[in-house]
């Protein structure tokens, strides 16, 4: 039997190479299943484990917290103890709380160490009350990305409209029969003795004619209507 549990704890030491195996005693138990033992090692962390462990020791460590997920992969287990470590219970305790009550049978008793209003409680005992914080920082975040994504979503909406709207528009622009450029129009506004200077820098010959070659207009006319949805209005 001591040959066995050795040569389990090779192999899995050879598999497992950051493990601690030599702080670590293993044993194959009579029922098959494989005993980790690493009580009072000063543990920080819980050290990577095989899938098929059947019980864990970690009582008398330093352990603070559990990484989430992390008994999740062992399937086999069916006894731990975390007892005698300096947990310390906010929101990133929560995991191994949850775990504990899902398998309050197979646990030690683990008790928070810290902060001062939840010392001495024991861990699967905990409630989501308890953790008023961490549920508040997720609705704060919840409700930030909610309406970040709806303002997204009416811009979105409010472009796409637009530029439907732009597509689906019509321009008309009126064009006098005497002056058809925009020069002369902006002329027209103004007072009489602009418009007497403009003249002369201008000449007056070149006021009375139009500013559009009459031939082109047509196809200037037809371009615009096609490509641009531009109407000209010529009353």
């Amino acid at each position: 039997m001591q040959f066995g549990s050795a040569l389990t704890a090779l192999v899995w030491c050879s598999v497992f190479a950051h493990i601690r195996c030599d702080s670590c005693r293993w044993e194959t138990l009579p029922s098959a299943g494989l005993r980790v033992n690493c009580s009072s090692q000063g543990f920080r962390t819980v050290p990577q484990l095989p899938a098929d462990v059947t019980e864990l020791l970690l009582q008398h460590n330093l352990l603070t917290t559990v990484t989430p997920g992390l008994f999740d992969t062992l399937h086999n287990l069916q006894l731990i103890n975390l007892s005698v470590n300096p947990f310390h219970c906010d929101c990133s305790i929560r995991y191994l709380s949850h775990w504990l009550k899902r398998n309050h049978a197979m646990s030690g008793i683990a008790v928070c160490a810290s902060p001062a209003e939840l010392a001495h409680r024991h861990i699967d005992g905990l409630a989501d009350a308890d953790f008023p914080s961490c549920y508040s920082a997720e609705c704060s975040g919840w409700v930030y990305n909610s309406v970040l994504c709806f303002v997204l979503c009416f811009l979105i909406g409010l472009l796409l409209w637009c530029l439907q709207l732009a597509r689906n528009s019509t321009y008309t622009l009126g064009i006098n029969e005497k002056h058809s450029g925009l020069e002369a129009e902006s002329l027209r506004s103004l007072k009489p003795k602009h418009r007497a200077r403009m003249r002369r820098s201008i000449g007056s010959d070149d006021m009375d004619n139009p500013l559009l070659n009459m031939e082109l207009l047509p196809q200037i006319l037809d371009v615009l209507h096609k490509q641009h949805n531009i109407k000209i209005k010529v009353p």
